[in-house]
């Protein structure tokens, strides 16, 4: 089949079809690395042409220190190649190997010319944010879904290893508490990256009742709570998922505090007599419909002047495209649900859904959440 190409694309098609040719053409890439005044940016496009190539091996390279758990082994202090060996169950030229390789990452640091290794700043920043680690540790479900991409995207992702740790999701009724535990435990371990930075960024103390729907084992919830010690705290998930959340809530000294209201926000209605209603990393776990849907739920719940807050990382993030598009659109695309959407795809959704008002709040780390308040 001919394929045809239009022309009409302006003077910016012409300029990057242009600039293709050049940067395609080996006498230009030969001219590029000898010049000096484009050696530099030279070496910098090359390292992060190995990097796109590179990546997968250093994702395992980290894979490998969090499941020999080498990174908390170094935290305590530096450690001698044999020590690290029989604490890891590596074999010497194994672990050797590896500590070089999570050097190169700046995972560990080398001491008195390799005879001891140390904890390097990168590995350090991790252990200080378990979320990481937790996300790490299941990544090799997303591995096997992507270990032929073509074919997930042929089949338009679900179906795969990924997806099996929400199944209970797509049949919320037969959802019980081990079915739900390894989704919700992850999530849980991953939320304090999220919660801390939307609560800096939203005020919850002007409100009287936060309901977070999706809330999972109330870990914003509970996040909230110790930051806002008046707000009167409120969950909505499954009946599986909110088994799990009472515990926690309760341990955590909040349960007198905390209503939970199980149900499914896809096909029960929301409860109502809350001023602010969250979704953290619910949005873009779900198809648009559902989504749309659940939208149009939270408005009706929310009296006239309530709040919807919404924190998740987003597409089309400055400085931080891949992880929306790329890491979290194959990611979701896996998970057989949901996609990374730009805040200019969630407002017009919002506005869609009937609320008023809606604006983006700056938030510390902007790849790791975003925020958005709409108000009804």
């Amino acid at each position: 089949m001919k394929l045809s190409r239009s022309a009409n694309f302006g003077w910016r098609g012409s300029w990057t079809a242009w600039r293709n040719r050049i940067l395609i053409s080996p006498r230009f890439q030969r001219f590029a690395t000898r010049f000096a005044l484009t050696r530099p940016e030279a070496r910098r496009r090359a390292r992060a042409l190995f990097d796109l190539v590179a990546g997968f091996t250093y994702s395992q390279i980290l894979a490998a220190c969090v499941e020999t758990r080498l990174l908390e082994l170094l935290a305590d202090g530096p450690l001698d190649v044999d020590s690290i060996a029989a604490q890891t169950a590596l074999p010497v030229p194994g672990a050797l190997c590896l500590l070089r390789a999570a050097a190169a990452l700046g995972l560990v640091e080398p001491l008195g010319g390799q005879t001891a290794w140390t904890l390097g700043s990168a590995g350090a920043a991790l252990l200080g944010n378990r979320g990481i680690a937790e996300m790490v540790a299941h990544h090799h479900l997303l591995y096997a879904d992507l270990a032929d991409p073509v074919a997930l995207l042929r089949r338009g992702g679900g179906g795969g290893a990924l997806s099996g740790l929400w199944g209970y999701a797509e049949t919320p009724g037969s959802g019980d508490s081990a079915a739900v535990a390894a989704y919700s435990a992850l999530m849980a371990a991953s939320q304090p990256m999220v919660a801390a930075q939307t609560i800096d960024a939203y005020p919850f103390h002007r409100h009287r009742r936060l309901l977070d729907v999706g809330g999972g084992e109330g870990a914003f919830l509970a996040a909230v709570g110790d930051r806002v010690p008046g707000l009167e705290l409120g969950l909505f998930d499954l009946p599986a998922v909110c088994d799990r959340a009472r515990v926690r809530l309760d341990e955590r000294g909040l349960g007198a505090r905390a209503h939970v209201h199980p149900g499914d926000f896809t096909a029960d209605a929301l409860p109502s007599g809350y001023d602010v209603i969250s979704l953290v990393r619910v949005l873009h776990d779900h198809d648009d419909g559902p989504a749309q849907a659940l939208l149009r739920a939270i408005h009706a719940a929310l009296p006239a002047g309530g709040r919807l807050v919404i924190a998740e990382p987003m597409a089309e993030t400055p400085g931080a495209e891949p992880a929306g598009a790329a890491y979290f659109g194959l990611y979701l695309l896996a998970m057989g649900s949901g996609r990374p959407r730009s805040p200019a795809e969630i407002g017009a959704m919002l506005k869609s859904a009937g609320f008023a008002r809606v604006r983006t709040l700056a938030t510390a780390i902007p790849l790791t959440a975003r925020v958005i308040v709409a108000t009804r």
